[in-house]
């Protein structure tokens, strides 16, 4: 497939199913994939997919809370890609595409926002909580740090 030449982001929603990617140009979603695949299957070969028919300036992915395999997964791929193709790639809060609604942890524990902190609350009978990839990018704040973001629930 032939690469498109202009200057592409791609953002990677990794943290719950579905998996989300979607191409933005000038901060504007041109194009999304996703998939109800297991992160370990399938995010690799739909992250080539996209650097392979679009030129990509940078990525970013939601570095936590959530799935904790599946941020680890994304880092280590990402990271991978930074190194092989020069490609920088930023991390991006888990509540910037819920809503603010909780986040699934381990059981019935979820990950909630209380004010600027990340703490792990028990609900009973919660409804899915989708994400969404925004139609553009100008409301998203990138993180200072690109690390995964790993918050423990007390068990």
């Amino acid at each position: 497939m032939k690469k498109v030449s202009h200057d592409y982001k791609l953002l990677i929603i990794s943290i719950a199913s579905p998996i989300q990617l979607g191409i933005y140009k000038d901060n504007i979603l041109i194009d999304s994939v996703q998939s109800d695949k297991k992160t370990s299957e399938i995010l690799l070969p739909l992250i080539v997919d996209m650097l392979d028919k679009y030129s990509i300036k940078n990525i970013l992915y939601v570095r936590g809370p959530g799935s904790y395999m599946a941020i680890k997964l994304t880092y280590i791929i990402l990271k991978t890609i930074k190194i092989i193709r020069d490609i920088d790639f930023y991390g991006c809060d888990g509540f910037l595409f819920n809503n603010n609604r909780p986040i699934k942890a381990l059981g019935s524990l979820y990950f909630i926002k209380d004010n600027k902190n990340i703490i792990t609350k028990k609900f009973n009978n919660i409804e899915k909580i989708d994400f969404i990839l925004p139609l553009n990018l100008n409301s998203v704040t990138i993180d200072k740090d690109n690390r995964p973001l790993y918050i423990l629930p007390a068990v």
